[in-house]
């Protein structure tokens, strides 16, 4: 009778270690595809969202602008930029004269020191996950690499034990092992795509939100944006 070569087989056949390799391979591609899936539908999102930087300037007021960013910003990215940097304006107005650091902050710095914080809040939110993808993308090949090479050891110490070198013998047991190799693969070309793709969309978005942060410094602190004032 004919041997039943897969997966399966080589899974009755492997010990603890190679057992202990295939779960953490399947643990790699669950993280993996479970950040790819909701980073995608995030940056989906994110992107739709980016049209309301417009529509923000086109506002008659500034709390009219906020108001309808917010119901276009569902992801939080650049609304949070224009609610505090509107608060810091209010705050830096009414506390002057009162003992406290930001009264004696000049009020275009405390404005810039809060676009800074929320760039680098929102930065922070964009790149959850991206180290999980980057760690799966590079580490999962070496993980299916060592699952082949421990089935290739097994391998020749059962031809070694049995003292007599058979091809379906060996070609059989090399073959399940060179699963891993390919299972470590196809763990890691998702991730390591991904991590690509979202790189890519978060370097637009941050330079949106640097652009846009520039335009609101102008704004609350001499009344226009960047762009008409150098007109």
């Amino acid at each position: 009778m004919e041997q039943t070569v897969g997966f399966a087989h080589y899974w009755a056949q492997g010990d603890a270690v190679s057992h202990a390799v295939a779960y953490a391979l399947l643990l790699m591609s669950i993280a993996s595809w479970y950040y790819i899936l909701s980073k995608t539908w995030s940056s989906w999102r994110i992107r739709r969202s980016s049209n309301a930087l417009d529509g923000f300037w086109k506002a008659p007021t500034l709390t009219d602008a906020i108001a309808a960013m917010q119901d276009v910003d569902s992801e939080e990215i650049y609304i949070p930029l224009a609610l505090r940097s509107s608060e810091a304006a209010s705050i830096s107005s009414k506390q002057q004269g009162a003992p406290s650091l930001n009264a004696a902050t000049d009020p275009g710095e405390l404005i810039t020191r809060t676009l800074r914080r929320e760039i680098n809040r929102v930065s922070a939110r964009l790149e959850r996950g991206l180290t999980l993808l980057a760690s799966v993308g590079s580490t999962a090949p070496f993980v299916g690499l060592f699952g082949t090479v421990w089935g290739i050891y097994h391998a020749l110490a059962a031809v070694s034990a049995s003292g007599t070198v058979q091809i379906d013998k060996v070609a059989g047991p090399v073959g399940e092992a060179l699963i891993m190799t390919a299972l470590g693969l196809v763990v890691a070309i998702p991730a390591v795509l991904a991590y690509n793709a979202f790189t890519r969309i978060n370097r637009l978005t941050l330079a949106e939100l640097d652009g846009f942060a520039h335009d609101l410094h102008a704004y609350l602190t001499t009344g226009e944006r960047v762009g008409e004032r150098q007109s």
